[in-house]
């Protein structure tokens, strides 16, 4: 493609080494930010990172074969440089056009939320796959289609590799995919240029602030899928949020609202049954849902989950939703929602047998919030809590956590509570630091809440699970430092002989992502 055609889809400032007429004759075979996958007649994007800066990389891209490069700066080399005010959305501009536009020739679908991003992309994938669909999905787990499947490093690819997923999905015969969009990606423009048909915002609770300097910011950035949403996708909002709501009136696209607290929007629930872990409840379109291609009926209908937990509900309203979206029929949905039976990690019940044992990344305070609700709906004898407190993250994150966690202790009334700082699993930047582990102390001294402390996890686990008896439920509560506890967890089991079918536990260890 000829770098005109390229540069003329993008704002920049000006032009060194060069000018409009030599765009014309330089011919571009491949657009890359990483120096070391130039080749002969790439266009190189100079991105500035927290860490590196791209514009120092320019004179290696040229030895590679670079033959013009995208700037926010000029540089004292000889290549042809376009400068521009943010080069990461010139990226993303540019690798679209340069893969021929291809999320406009898909049905993509993007998802975001605090929390539950990968749950509700799985579980919409589901009803897509029930109804025949052939899709893709890019998220915290992994990008697969068809044939590929490629192990993620980030939630929302890096914008280049996100375009050339969306041509090769559209040449092996994708059409529809399913995206979780992080407040990441729209700070740093991963998903801009990419053509969403349908996009929905679950929650927001704050989270990841580092990376944004004030909540005011995450914000602005989570919002800017809904906000800049085209007029013919549908954005599904979830109205129990004040500022998710208020989105309603600052986006083109049709919008439909969602509560699970009353049933003024759109979608609603009623008869909500949780005491078996696994959600029941009846989904209810309030009213005739009119849009542009398509009327979604007054209606209502009963679901039963296949997977456990209150934040699975608060999903499958979003998936339910899209499905409908789509023209599903409801059947479908209900047979796409039962096939599917959950992520890893996400209120996950890895044991039942004689006993529960329940693993939850439990990453955050609506997080905890939700997981800790869930547990007081449920019947069980006793309730043993493992908790992994979350290392590298700050003292005041996990003051937060704790004073969450405290505020449940007179509900739940647990049994036993084992704290682990799981030295023996997570790497350097998930260890706990003193700062940390005396937040955590604090609070609980404060709230009069005794505990062991475990410096091992594998120690830890084994306690646990030493005091667990019949019709008793066990919480692994915990993000990186809990990572490891299942496959801890199943080797003590079939250790102790406490597991009826020990092949099962290996294999299902062995498939862990974790």
């Amino acid at each position: 493609m000829k770098l005109k055609t390229l540069v003329d889809n993008i704002n920049y400032i000006d032009i060194k080494n060069g000018d409009e007429k030599d765009l014309e004759n330089i011919e571009i075979s491949s657009v890359e930010f990483h120096s070391k996958k130039v080749k002969e007649g790439t266009l190189f994007a100079a991105i500035k990172g927290y860490r590196v800066d791209g514009h120092d990389f320019i004179k290696s891209a040229i030895e590679s074969g670079a033959v013009a490069a995208i700037v926010e700066d000029f540089v004292d080399e000889d290549i042809v440089q376009i400068k521009v005010k943010n080069s990461r959305m010139a990226l993303a501009k540019i690798a679209s056009i340069f893969y021929d536009e291809p999320s406009k020739k898909l049905k993509v679908t993007g998802i975001t939320a605090s929390n539950g991003k990968t749950s509700t992309a799985f579980m919409t994938r589901s009803i897509y796959e029930a109804a025949g669909y052939n899709t893709g999905i890019c998220g915290t787990v992994y990008t697969k289609y068809a044939d590929v499947e490629i192990p993620s490093i980030l939630t929302t690819p890096e914008s280049k590799d996100l375009q050339y997923y969306f041509y090769d999905m559209v040449n092996k015969g994708i059409d529809h995919v399913i995206m979780e969009v992080s407040s990441s990606a729209g700070e740093l423009s991963r998903a801009y240029a990419t053509d969403f048909d349908i996009v929905t915002f679950n929650n927001l609770t704050p989270e990841h602030i580092v990376n944004h300097g004030s909540f005011e910011r995450y914000y602005h950035v989570k919002s800017r899928i809904i906000r800049h949403a085209k007029e013919e996708s549908v954005a599904i909002l979830n109205a129990d949020f004040e500022l998710i709501n208020e989105l309603r009136n600052k986006t083109r696209a049709q919008v439909i609202t969602y509560s699970l607290k009353n049933n003024s929007e759109d979608i609603s629930i009623d008869n909500l049954d949780l005491s078996t872990g696994f959600g029941k409840f009846r989904f209810i379109v309030n009213r005739d849902i009119k849009l542009k291609d398509i009327t979604i009926k007054k209606q209502s209908f009963d679901v039963e989950l296949k997977v456990a937990g209150y934040s699975s509900v608060m999903n499958a309203i979003v998936a339910i939703t899209i499905g409908l979206v789509n023209g599903i029929d409801v059947d479908t949905i209900i047979s796409g929602i039962q096939n599917f039976t959950g992520v890893e990690r996400r209120f996950e019940v890895i044991f039942d047998e004689g006993f529960k044992i329940v693993d939850d990344h439990f990453a955050n305070k609506n997080n905890i919030e939700v997981t800790l609700d869930t547990l007081s709906k449920m019947d069980y004898k006793n309730l043993d809590i493992l908790y992994a407190i979350r290392g590298s993250r700050g003292a005041d994150l996990n003051e937060e956590n704790a004073e969450v966690i405290a505020s449940w202790f007179d509900r739940l009334k647990p049994r036993e509570f084992i704290v682990t700082l799981s030295k023996d699993t997570v790497t350097w930047k998930d260890e706990v630091t003193d700062d940390e582990l005396e937040a955590f102390k604090k609070v609980m001294k404060k709230h009069g809440i005794k505990f062991i402390l475990e410096d091992n996890l594998k120690e830890a686990v084994e306690k646990v699970i030493d005091g667990a008896k019949d019709r008793d439920l066990v919480l692994f509560a915990g993000c990186q430092g809990m990572d490891k506890a299942m496959g801890i967890a199943y080797d003590y089991l079939i250790d102790k002989n406490l597991a009826s079918n020990p092949t099962t536990l290996l294999e299902k260890a062995k498939s862990r992502v974790c």
